[in-house]
């Protein structure tokens, strides 16, 4: 069964998808830079990608750009950076309404093509050097979004575990940068890394709506255009992390509830032939309502205001964060980890994981019913060395059994515990 209508094509220096569908009345197009983790480039990705989107040199205010975006029938311009394993991502998006459905606009599709184009291509700079106005204008708001995690206690453990977890190793780069770094950072400096980005970078724009693959291909073609630039390929790399002694990390703040963040390596990522039962390890853990960590340490002895895991499949990470009072840190370590021992020693019924194997497979459809939803299930393609059609994954995951999980199970050691309680804690 094919779930998705998804055409590739090769087009100079970049690689396009085109994927049609009638679910939506809109088109959506998401161009994809993909660059290896660095210090030395995370923080000017991460400027970079909110000054493409701010303006450009047709459009040199954002009060204009958005003028234009307003006229496209209330098109949007946004952008984003991720960061996926030792990857990181640098993404624009256009999302507007489909000229098939509105009258008298034949023209509309090929505007938002060409004001992407232009945001990538065009950018709003003078000289050798980003416009001075919008560059400062960015910087600053990049800085006040780097402080802001400081007031957000949930991303904040959550990053300062990753700072105690992969100390040494470049996923602990934060994905949007460091205030030092923002602070030197000139215009100039952005500019040369911006026209090295174009060079280096994989590229894919990811195309969704109810179109038609060769006539997209077409327009597209006609407008974006990389010149004296050869398709960029980048292999997923990872390496094992060998098993060491947990760690455990306090940290006191004026806070009223604990942060309760575990870190665990599994060295099973989306690559690894264990990771289908991984992920429904993953999901009988921590990842749904019905898991352990739901069920035992929020619902049955009520530890913790929230109890749940992520799976961080292209690094191999599985976090556990919880909200709990500062009071309750031992019991609620241990009660941790006895649901992982329960999976560990096979307690768990085979509804538990049918029931975790049919919530996989919705979350994916669910996925599906969003253009940005199912461009990021298609990337994950992209990203690893030798990616699962979707109707192969769901057949991976009925195929889990029982040892399977255990072995997963038995791959997940406790790395890194991190606690962000109270002054007096």
């Amino acid at each position: 069964m094919s779930y998705i209508d998804e055409h590739i094509h090769a087009l100079p220096g970049f690689t396009l998808h085109t994927v049609a569908t009638n679910k939506f009345k809109t088109v959506t197009m998401v161009i994809q830079f993909r660059a290896p983790l660095e210090e030395e480039t995370v923080t000017k990705r991460a400027l970079l990608a909110h000054l493409l989107k701010s303006s450009t040199k047709q459009s040199p205010t954002s009060q204009q750009l958005q003028q234009r975006l307003d006229d496209l029938y209330g098109a949007t311009l946004s952008s984003q950076v991720q960061k996926k394993g030792n990857n990181h991502l640098l993404s624009l998006h256009v999302h507007v309404a489909n000229e098939r459905f509105i009258s008298e606009t034949s023209s509309l599709l090929e505007e938002s093509i060409q004001l992407l184009s232009e945001a990538i291509l065009q950018p709003n700079v003078e000289g050798h050097a980003f416009d001075e106005v919008s560059f400062k204008k960015e910087k600053r708001a990049l800085k006040q979004r780097l402080l802001a995690i400081y007031d957000d206690k949930m991303r904040y453990a959550n990053e300062r575990l990753i700072d105690e977890m992969c100390e040494g190793e470049v996923y602990a780069l934060h994905t949007n940068g460091t205030l030092d770094a923002l602070e030197s950072l000139t215009s100039e400096e952005l500019y040369t890394y911006y026209q090295d980005m174009l060079k280096t970078n994989e590229i894919d724009l990811y195309v969704v709506g109810d179109i038609d693959h060769q006539e997209m291909k077409q327009r597209i073609g006609q407008v974006l255009t990389f010149n004296n630039r050869e398709t960029v390929k980048l292999q997923n790399t990872f390496e094992p992390v060998v098993k060491r002694q947990a760690k455990v990390v306090k940290e006191s703040q004026e806070v009223e509830q604990g942060k309760l963040n575990l870190g665990y390596r599994t060295n099973v990522t989306i690559d690894d032939p264990l990771y289908p039962a991984t992920q429904v390890f993953n999901g009988l853990f921590g990842g749904f309502p019905h898991s352990k960590l739901f069920m035992n340490v929020r619902e049955k002895m009520s530890l913790a205001y929230y109890a749940t895991s992520r799976y961080e499949s292209f690094k191999g990470l599985l976090i556990v964060m919880s909200g709990i009072e500062f009071v309750n840190y031992q019991k609620a370590v241990d009660i941790i980890a006895a649901q992982l021992k329960a999976i560990q020693e096979g307690d768990f019924t085979e509804g538990e994981v049918a029931q975790t194997k049919a919530l996989l497979k919705n979350s994916i459809l669910e996925a599906l019913d969003s253009p940005f939803g199912l461009i990021d299930v298609l990337y994950q393609k992209v990203l690893s060395n030798h990616g699962l059609e979707l109707d192969q994954w769901f057949a991976a995951i009925e195929k889990v059994d029982r040892d399977e999980i255990i072995k997963a199970a038995h791959m997940t050691t406790l790395d890194t515990t991190y606690f962000l309680q109270g002054q007096e804690g």
